[in-house]
Protein backbone atom coordinates (compact mmCIF):
# COMPACT_ATOMS: atom_id res chain seq x y z
CA UNK A 1 0.00 0.00 0.00
CA UNK A 2 2.89 2.17 1.03
CA UNK A 3 4.20 1.95 -2.86
CA UNK A 4 0.88 2.33 -4.41
CA UNK A 5 0.15 5.70 -2.11
CA UNK A 6 3.89 7.03 -3.43
CA UNK A 7 3.22 6.04 -7.18
CA UNK A 8 -0.40 8.32 -6.65
CA UNK A 9 1.26 10.86 -5.08
CA UNK A 10 4.32 10.96 -7.35
CA UNK A 11 2.51 10.83 -10.81
CA UNK A 12 -0.07 13.72 -9.51
CA UNK A 13 2.64 15.44 -8.95
CA UNK A 14 4.19 14.81 -12.14
CA UNK A 15 1.24 15.73 -13.96
CA UNK A 16 -0.05 18.32 -12.20
CA UNK A 17 3.55 20.10 -13.37
CA UNK A 18 3.35 19.11 -16.34
CA UNK A 19 -0.45 20.82 -16.86
CA UNK A 20 0.61 24.00 -15.05
CA UNK A 21 3.88 23.98 -17.23
CA UNK A 22 2.81 23.50 -20.41
CA UNK A 23 1.21 27.05 -21.09
CA UNK A 24 3.66 29.06 -19.13
CA UNK A 25 4.96 31.80 -20.96
CA UNK A 26 8.54 31.36 -20.60
CA UNK A 27 9.34 35.58 -21.23
CA UNK A 28 10.89 36.70 -18.37
CA UNK A 29 11.29 33.65 -16.52
CA UNK A 30 14.93 33.55 -15.19
CA UNK A 31 17.62 30.98 -16.01
CA UNK A 32 17.55 29.62 -12.07
CA UNK A 33 14.26 29.03 -11.87
CA UNK A 34 13.99 27.71 -15.21
CA UNK A 35 16.86 25.42 -14.70
CA UNK A 36 15.62 24.32 -11.19
CA UNK A 37 12.42 23.78 -12.59
CA UNK A 38 13.84 21.00 -15.45
CA UNK A 39 15.70 19.31 -12.51
CA UNK A 40 12.55 18.94 -10.76
CA UNK A 41 10.66 17.67 -13.51
CA UNK A 42 13.87 14.97 -14.37
CA UNK A 43 13.91 14.20 -11.08
CA UNK A 44 9.82 13.28 -11.13
CA UNK A 45 10.81 11.68 -14.52
CA UNK A 46 13.42 9.06 -12.77
CA UNK A 47 10.64 8.47 -10.03
CA UNK A 48 8.03 7.28 -12.46
CA UNK A 49 11.05 4.85 -13.97
CA UNK A 50 11.73 3.94 -10.34
CA UNK A 51 8.10 2.87 -9.87
CA UNK A 52 8.00 1.04 -13.07
CA UNK A 53 10.82 -0.88 -11.74
CA UNK A 54 9.24 -1.54 -8.67
CA UNK A 55 6.42 -2.57 -10.69
CA UNK A 56 9.34 -5.22 -12.37
CA UNK A 57 9.44 -6.75 -9.01
CA UNK A 58 6.40 -7.16 -8.29
CA UNK A 59 6.93 -4.54 -4.94
CA UNK A 60 5.02 -2.08 -5.95
CA UNK A 61 1.87 -3.72 -4.87
CA UNK A 62 3.05 -6.71 -3.65
CA UNK A 63 1.43 -10.03 -4.15
CA UNK A 64 -0.67 -8.43 -7.33
CA UNK A 65 0.89 -9.20 -10.52
CA UNK A 66 -1.75 -8.08 -12.79
CA UNK A 67 -1.89 -4.67 -10.77
CA UNK A 68 1.98 -4.08 -11.07
CA UNK A 69 2.23 -4.87 -14.71
CA UNK A 70 -0.85 -2.24 -15.10
CA UNK A 71 0.74 0.13 -12.91
CA UNK A 72 4.36 -0.54 -14.99
CA UNK A 73 2.80 -0.09 -18.11
CA UNK A 74 1.53 3.05 -17.30
CA UNK A 75 4.28 4.67 -15.37
CA UNK A 76 6.65 3.26 -18.76
CA UNK A 77 4.02 5.22 -20.72
CA UNK A 78 4.22 8.42 -19.07
CA UNK A 79 8.06 8.02 -18.48
CA UNK A 80 8.39 7.99 -22.60
CA UNK A 81 6.73 5.50 -24.28
CA UNK A 82 8.94 2.72 -23.18
CA UNK A 83 7.75 -1.28 -23.86
CA UNK A 84 6.99 -2.74 -20.47
CA UNK A 85 7.43 -6.14 -21.63
CA UNK A 86 10.78 -5.56 -23.13
CA UNK A 87 12.21 -3.43 -20.41
CA UNK A 88 11.04 -6.07 -17.90
CA UNK A 89 13.01 -8.83 -20.02
CA UNK A 90 16.29 -7.24 -19.87
CA UNK A 91 16.15 -6.03 -16.76
CA UNK A 92 15.26 -9.55 -15.36
CA UNK A 93 18.78 -11.04 -17.21
CA UNK A 94 20.37 -7.88 -15.69
CA UNK A 95 19.54 -9.76 -12.28
CA UNK A 96 19.81 -13.33 -13.79
CA UNK A 97 23.62 -12.62 -15.61
CA UNK A 98 24.97 -10.11 -13.82
CA UNK A 99 28.31 -8.64 -15.19
CA UNK A 100 28.13 -11.56 -18.04
CA UNK A 101 27.99 -10.98 -21.49
CA UNK A 102 23.76 -11.29 -21.70
CA UNK A 103 23.59 -8.62 -19.16
CA UNK A 104 21.89 -5.84 -21.14
CA UNK A 105 23.40 -3.06 -18.34
CA UNK A 106 26.78 -3.98 -18.74
CA UNK A 107 29.73 -3.28 -20.58
CA UNK A 108 31.33 -5.78 -23.31
CA UNK A 109 34.95 -5.03 -22.67
CA UNK A 110 35.10 -2.48 -25.02
CA UNK A 111 32.50 0.13 -24.17
CA UNK A 112 33.21 0.73 -20.72
CA UNK A 113 33.58 4.43 -21.26
CA UNK A 114 31.05 6.28 -19.70
CA UNK A 115 29.79 7.53 -22.57
CA UNK A 116 30.01 4.47 -24.82
CA UNK A 117 28.83 2.40 -21.56
CA UNK A 118 25.51 4.86 -21.55
CA UNK A 119 25.13 4.44 -26.08
CA UNK A 120 25.05 0.61 -25.32
CA UNK A 121 23.06 0.93 -22.30
CA UNK A 122 20.20 2.80 -24.22
CA UNK A 123 20.63 0.66 -27.23
CA UNK A 124 19.85 -2.21 -25.05
CA UNK A 125 16.79 -0.95 -23.64
CA UNK A 126 15.79 0.95 -26.56
CA UNK A 127 16.66 -1.60 -30.26
CA UNK A 128 16.30 -0.47 -33.49
CA UNK A 129 13.25 -1.95 -34.33
CA UNK A 130 11.34 0.06 -31.63
CA UNK A 131 12.47 3.62 -32.87
CA UNK A 132 9.66 4.38 -35.87
CA UNK A 133 7.03 3.69 -33.05
CA UNK A 134 8.87 5.91 -30.46
CA UNK A 135 9.34 8.95 -33.13
CA UNK A 136 5.50 8.15 -34.29
CA UNK A 137 4.70 8.77 -30.57
CA UNK A 138 6.88 11.65 -29.79
CA UNK A 139 5.89 13.46 -33.32
CA UNK A 140 2.40 13.15 -32.49
CA UNK A 141 3.06 14.53 -29.13
CA UNK A 142 4.78 17.31 -30.37
CA UNK A 143 2.42 18.30 -33.12
CA UNK A 144 -0.43 17.83 -30.82
CA UNK A 145 1.52 20.07 -28.18
CA UNK A 146 1.28 22.72 -31.37
CA UNK A 147 -2.32 22.73 -31.79
CA UNK A 148 -3.21 22.64 -27.58
CA UNK A 149 -1.05 24.68 -26.43
CA UNK A 150 -0.88 27.39 -29.22
CA UNK A 151 2.48 26.87 -30.20
CA UNK A 152 4.89 26.48 -27.37
CA UNK A 153 6.39 23.74 -28.26
CA UNK A 154 9.69 24.69 -26.50
CA UNK A 155 7.37 23.97 -23.38
CA UNK A 156 7.43 20.78 -24.15
CA UNK A 157 10.89 20.05 -25.37
CA UNK A 158 12.34 22.12 -21.65
CA UNK A 159 10.19 20.29 -19.88
CA UNK A 160 9.37 16.76 -21.30
CA UNK A 161 11.82 15.65 -23.24
CA UNK A 162 14.90 17.44 -21.72
CA UNK A 163 14.10 16.06 -18.18
CA UNK A 164 13.38 12.57 -19.97
CA UNK A 165 17.38 12.68 -21.16
CA UNK A 166 19.11 13.82 -17.94
CA UNK A 167 16.52 11.06 -16.21
CA UNK A 168 18.01 8.38 -18.67
CA UNK A 169 21.51 9.62 -17.53
CA UNK A 170 20.54 9.90 -14.03
CA UNK A 171 19.88 6.44 -14.04
CA UNK A 172 22.54 5.34 -16.03
CA UNK A 173 25.41 7.37 -14.15
CA UNK A 174 23.85 6.78 -10.41
CA UNK A 175 21.96 3.23 -11.00
CA UNK A 176 24.37 1.63 -13.73
CA UNK A 177 27.78 2.87 -13.85
CA UNK A 178 28.66 3.85 -10.68
CA UNK A 179 27.39 0.79 -8.70
CA UNK A 180 28.75 -1.78 -12.00
CA UNK A 181 31.61 -0.41 -13.16
CA UNK A 182 34.90 -2.83 -12.20
CA UNK A 183 37.70 -0.37 -11.34
CA UNK A 184 37.93 -1.73 -7.79
CA UNK A 185 38.49 -5.43 -5.99
CA UNK A 186 34.78 -5.70 -4.69
CA UNK A 187 33.37 -6.31 -7.66
CA UNK A 188 34.34 -10.54 -7.68
CA UNK A 189 31.12 -10.66 -5.35
CA UNK A 190 28.25 -12.41 -6.85
CA UNK A 191 25.84 -9.68 -7.73
CA UNK A 192 29.19 -7.96 -9.54
CA UNK A 193 27.33 -4.84 -7.59
CA UNK A 194 28.76 -2.57 -5.22
CA UNK A 195 26.68 0.04 -2.55
CA UNK A 196 27.58 3.91 -3.25
CA UNK A 197 27.45 4.74 0.57
CA UNK A 198 26.04 8.09 0.32
CA UNK A 199 23.99 9.35 3.19
CA UNK A 200 20.38 9.21 3.26
CA UNK A 201 19.39 12.05 1.59
CA UNK A 202 21.79 12.60 -0.90
CA UNK A 203 21.11 8.82 -1.98
CA UNK A 204 17.52 9.71 -2.53
CA UNK A 205 18.14 13.08 -4.10
CA UNK A 206 20.73 10.92 -6.85
CA UNK A 207 18.37 7.92 -7.92
CA UNK A 208 15.90 7.34 -5.41
CA UNK A 209 18.58 4.98 -3.40
CA UNK A 210 19.41 3.22 -6.04
CA UNK A 211 23.15 3.62 -4.93
CA UNK A 212 22.11 0.78 -2.60
CA UNK A 213 22.87 -1.18 -5.12
CA UNK A 214 24.36 -4.54 -4.06
CA UNK A 215 21.38 -4.64 -1.20
CA UNK A 216 19.09 -4.19 -4.57
CA UNK A 217 20.68 -7.60 -6.34
CA UNK A 218 21.04 -9.47 -2.79
CA UNK A 219 16.89 -8.59 -2.24
CA UNK A 220 15.35 -7.45 -5.80
CA UNK A 221 11.75 -7.84 -3.84
CA UNK A 222 12.21 -5.15 -1.23
CA UNK A 223 11.33 -1.50 -2.66
CA UNK A 224 13.32 1.76 -3.46
CA UNK A 225 12.33 3.24 -0.25
CA UNK A 226 13.32 0.25 2.25
CA UNK A 227 17.31 0.32 0.76
CA UNK A 228 18.60 2.48 3.23
CA UNK A 229 16.88 0.20 6.52
CA UNK A 230 18.23 -3.54 4.40
CA UNK A 231 21.81 -1.44 4.30
CA UNK A 232 21.88 -0.61 8.11
CA UNK A 233 20.89 -3.66 8.80
CA UNK A 234 23.42 -5.11 6.80
CA UNK A 235 26.47 -2.99 7.49
CA UNK A 236 25.07 -3.39 11.52
CA UNK A 237 25.66 -7.34 11.36
CA UNK A 238 28.49 -7.25 9.18
CA UNK A 239 26.88 -8.69 6.29
CA UNK A 240 28.22 -6.84 3.46
CA UNK A 241 31.65 -4.89 2.90
CA UNK A 242 31.06 -4.37 -0.82
CA UNK A 243 30.93 -0.51 -0.48
CA UNK A 244 32.60 2.37 -2.45
CA UNK A 245 31.76 5.22 -0.13
CA UNK A 246 31.46 6.91 3.37
CA UNK A 247 28.64 7.16 5.23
Amino acid sequence: MVGLLIAIALVTGWAVSLVLLLPLDLEGVSFFWLGAVVLGRAFLHTGLFVLAHDAMHGSLVPGRPRINGALGRLLLCLYGFLPYRECAINHANHHRYPGEGRDPDFHDGVHCHPIAWYTKFMGEYLPQEHWPRLLSLWVGFIVSLHYLNQGHILNGLLFVLLPLGLSSMQLFYFGTYLPHRGDWDGLDNLHHAKTIAYPVVWSFITCYHFGYHWEHHEYPDVPWYRLPAVHLYQRQNHKINHVSANE
